[in-house]
Parts: structure tokens; C-alpha cells; sequence
């Protein structure tokens, strides 16, 4: 996990919306490319979750991480 993971994290959670990369990006001030890149990771590891193919959440394990009920190591995320 890296600084942008949490931040697309806390930014799903806070918001409680599905966003889009496009949309994260943008709140986050970061390139799309690169919340597209991560958005991919967080998705194999489970934290968050793609709708309609475009559109992300948080999932449960995603919340867990962020309240400290899970470590980052057990996630197995390759960090970039």
C-alpha cells in the first residue's frame, strides 16, 4: 500500500459513492493514469470493487484496512 491507495481508500469511504478514475483523480490531484494503475491493484487485493466496469467502491476489507483491523501486509498488494 502507498499514499495514493489510502487516500483512493478514505476518499471512497468518505464519500460513499461509487467514482470513477476519472473522478478520484481529479479530488485527489493525481493523473488518471496512475489512479487507473492503482485502482487495478486495489481490486485484485480486495479493498475495493468495480461496477458497470467503470465505476469503484470500497468493500468491507477495504474498511477493515482503514479502521486497522487488517494490515497492509496481509493484503499482498505489489506496491508501484
Amino acid at each position: 500500500m502507498n499514499q495514493t491507495d489510502d487516500r483512493i481508500l478514505s476518499l471512497l469511504e468518505e464519500s460513499g459513492l461509487e467514482l470513477t478514475p476519472t473522478v478520484l483523480a481529479r479530488n485527489l490531484e493525481y493523473s488518471r493514469s496512475w489512479v487507473s494503475r492503482r485502482l487495478s491493484k486495489l481490486t485484485d487485493a480486495g479493498v475495493v470493487e468495480v461496477n458497470d466496469g467503470s465505476y469503484y467502491q470500497i468493500t468491507p476489507k477495504g474498511r477493515d484496512y482503514l479502521t486497522g483491523d487488517l494490515e497492509a501486509d496481509d493484503l499482498q498488494l505489489d506496491d508501484e
